[in-house]
């Protein structure tokens, strides 16, 4: 009976990989072996695997240049070399702290009291005590001491400090509170020293993250009193190590020499900065004795928020954190490619963290270290890839997306052609539910590898439980602070960022496994379906005949966007007519990329391209990204030289798409916006005679 049942399922399973669709960059019987291969590796992921590891490198907390984080990276060294991967070290000397160095905030009057900067000792949770856990700090504070005045400035956005401005409350010389939210920390200190503050308090607000928003921890998963967000607040106008803005900052005793900056030629910052827990917060807020702040500005805290604490109430703050060279190391692992070595795929996760760092970022180590072994047994089983398959684990992110920015600025010349793809999983299983953002031309295989992942404890696949429609998957677009933005926003080459998200203590020293298991994935089964949804899209890129990038999906997404940007160009000057030649030249691309999407599958499926052919035509497409690469860089910085997607510049997390037209807004200009209507144009016309000539080249 059971061979029968097998002859019957055998009979069904061919007939279904007969009737699936032909898939992008592959023939119709290519896709079926690739069906095979991906179904074989599924069966490869180990997933109590991915629980033996997150334990392992969250074990101690492991800071960029500590001795623990170099005990993380001698175990993904071992781990990647056991699965046979060919491992890669990637030494820099880069100017960080290298520990917290040492900080006080009390107040000092009306009543003289210290205030807590350590997150408390949780009973039944072994590493809350762990000895070497430090107080709350911000990499690249500045060093001193002040006792002053105390001003609230809400989020500390560039629209909060211009509504203090307004009102007419100095903060010069004065102490800044601000909470956490709505813009990268960086820059709530940045725009406080521009205003003249002596030093600034971060806090997370109860309202945001505590107590408003359900249990707090141990009980639930929100932030109690003590918990205290740590971070950089690193703010140049480029990424990456502050002293070699576009080189790598290699080590100082190699041979090649690099020549870093003067301290006193950086932006860093020079007023002490340092977050609290809104426990202590709330300390100061009840002496505040200032005039109301409008309801949008009052948090969660049980007082009446103010502007301003009045001259009775002074707050001490210290912060002596020296700065140094420090050698952080990258580490990258290769399943070398048996057709097309030198085109890679390149997947990613940094490896340091603020303390324990579960979730931010071992989650996301821990499913490629997961991944990497399933490659390794696909590989042993006799189905190499035939691109290279990349694993990168990036030091140094936490303090200002170092690492992965100092390796794009060694290999920018082969990254500009050989990268296929870079894909990020910073903390990429931190919760139950899938998301993402992505280049245009990646969203289908997101898409497509969904549909072949069964999502933990259901017999629905990620697709299912993650499109809203169930038509499509609300993909986004990648906007900073992860590693994915010197890949993308200065070197072209298509990335995306996805995995699995929910509440987590952020940059707190809780984010440690006894709380990954009890909040984030109770199971410990996402960590394995993220790594075959991770795989099954590495194997789509690297076994397609023809780099399978979505095509359609430029004109489709540059139409939305410019609408959107018009729209918003309205709001202040009325009369704008649009982006004519811009939107001309997407009309353009829109038919020229729809043509070629119908020829590909027709040349792949009648064999008429020969392996030189074949071989060139990938060279070609790797290019079409850097159609939107401008050397002259964006008008708020020369290193970010992508004309389709940045950072904000100025609130650091959120994404800026067609930033050049962004920062025209953000500013309500209107004289630069037929010049950079007349670079889109060029930029999207380039775009389309590329895609043009492959198609010339194929029809030949």
């Amino acid at each position: 009976m059971k061979k029968l049942l097998f002859f019957f399922f055998t009979i069904g399973l061919a007939s279904n990989l007969f009737a699936q669709k032909q898939m992008n960059g592959y023939s119709e019987s290519e896709t079926k072996q690739q069906n095979t291969i991906e179904d074989l590796f599924l069966d490869m992921v180990d997933f109590p695997g991915y629980k033996d590891h997150l334990i392992t490198i969250t074990a101690h907390p492991h800071t960029a240049g500590s001795k623990a984080n170099e005990e993380v990276r001698d175990y993904l060294i071992k781990t990647m070399e056991g699965a046979d991967l060919e491992t890669t070290l990637y030494p820099y000397d880069v100017y960080i702290p290298k520990d917290p160095g040492t900080s006080v905030v009390e107040i000092v009057t009306p009543k003289r009291k210290p205030l807590n900067q350590k997150e408390d000792i949780i009973s039944g949770n072994p590493y809350s005590s762990h000895p070497e856990l430090p107080k709350g700090w911000n990499a690249y504070s500045g060093s001193g001491e002040v006792t002053a005045e105390v001003v609230y400035a809400n989020y500390g956005t560039k629209e909060d400090y211009e509504k203090l401005a307004e009102l007419g409350i100095d903060i010069q010389g004065k102490i800044v509170l601000a909470r956490y939210g709505k813009n990268f920390r960086g820059f709530k200190a940045k725009y406080a020293e521009q205003y003249g503050a002596a030093g600034v308090l971060i806090y997370t607000d109860p309202r945001d993250y505590g107590y408003s928003k359900g249990l707090v921890y141990p009980e639930g998963n929100n932030y109690n009193e003590s918990a205290i967000q740590r971070g950089s607040v690193l703010t140049e106008s480029f990424t990456g190590d502050p002293l070699t803005p576009f080189e790598p900052a290699l080590p100082l005793d190699g041979k090649t020499k690099i020549k870093r900056l003067n301290v006193n030629e950086t932006s860093l910052h020079t007023i002490p900065v340092t977050p609290i827990g809104y426990g202590a917060a709330g300390e100061i807020m009840a002496w505040m004795k200032g005039k109301p702040v409008p309801g949008a500005w009052q948090g969660g805290l049980p007082y009446t928020y103010r502007f301003e604490g009045g001259p009775d109430l002074k707050v001490r703050l210290g912060v002596s954190q020296p700065k140094e060279f420090v050698r952080i190391n990258n580490i990258v692992g290769t399943v070398k490619g048996s057709l097309y070595p030198d085109e890679w795929i390149i997947l990613g996760c940094h490896y340091d963290a603020w303390a324990f760092g579960a979730t931010d970022p071992g989650s996301g180590t821990a499913m490629l270290l997961t991944l990497s072994e399933a490659l390794g047994k696909l590989v042993k089983v006799g189905h190499r890839p035939k691109r290279s398959i990349m694993i990168a684990h990036w030091d140094g992110e936490e303090y200002g997306v170092i690492g992965s920015t100092e390796w794009v600025e060694q290999m920018k010349k082969e990254l500009g052609t050989n990268a296929v793809a870079y894909l990020n999983f910073d903390a990429g299983v931190s919760g139950r539910s899938f998301g993402g953002a992505a280049a245009p031309s990646l969203k289908k295989i997101m898409t497509d590898a969904a549909k072949k992942v069964i999502y933990p404890d259901s017999t629905k696949t990620v697709f299912e439980m993650w499109s809203k429609d169930g038509k499509s998957l609300p993909i986004g677009n990648l906007g900073g602070g992860s590693d994915h933005i010197a890949f993308y926003m200065h070197a072209g080459v298509p990335s995306m960022s996805g995995g699995t998200g929910g509440k987590t203590l952020y940059h707190t020293n809780y984010d440690d496994f006894l709380f990954y298991e009890n909040f984030v994935d109770p199971s410990l089964k996402m960590g394995g379906a993220v790594a075959q949804w991770a795989g099954i899209m590495s194997l789509k890129l690297a076994n397609a005949t023809l780099i399978p990038y979505d095509l359609p999906r430029y004109a489709q997404d540059l139409s939305m966007h410019f609408t959107t940007a018009t729209n918003k160009i309205k709001t202040y000057y009325p009369e704008f007519s649009g982006f004519k030649k811009s939107e001309s030249a997407i009309n353009t691309l829109e038919k020229t990329t729809n043509e070629l999407s119908k020829a590909l599958p027709k040349a792949i499926n009648e064999g008429r391209l020969n392996a030189k052919e074949i071989k060139q035509l990938n060279t070609d497409l790797i290019q079409l990204e850097k159609s939107f690469l401008y050397k002259e860089g964006m008008p708020f910085g020369p290193w970010y030289q992508s004309l389709y997607a940045s950072n904000d510049p100025y609130s650091g997390y959120a994404s800026w798409i067609l930033p050049a037209i962004e920062y025209q807004i953000a500013n309500s200009k209107k004289d630069q916006l037929s010049h950079w209507d007349t670079v889109y144009e060029k930029a999207i016309l380039n775009l389309n005679e590329k895609v043009k000539a492959i198609g010339e080249k194929i029809e030949q």
